[in-house]
């Protein structure tokens, strides 16, 4: 998985976790619910800044947004959704 690809997959799942709609993340970011679809499904390539603020949009740390330990788990047992 690129680097897309695993902050996205780790954006969709910290949001979900977090009971958030994408509206509701993409409010608390300051940008278009679209750019949210982007960046979870890997076509948009995010900035530091987005990173910044997505991590204070879901209230972890910039680096869970690039830890590989979930994502790699969730894909292993094909519970990734589409």
């Amino acid at each position: 998985m690129d680097i897309r690809g695993l902050f996205g997959a780790n954006v969709r799942r910290l949001r979900r976790a977090a009971g958030l709609s994408q509206e509701a993340l993409a409010e608390r970011m300051g940008v278009d619910r679209a750019y949210i679809s982007w960046i979870e499904t890997g076509r948009q390539n995010a900035t530091l800044l987005s990173l910044w603020h997505a991590s204070q949009a879901l209230d972890v740390r910039p680096a869970a947004l690039l830890d590989e330990t979930h994502v790699a788990a969730t894909v292993a047992s094909g519970s990734e959704e589409r």
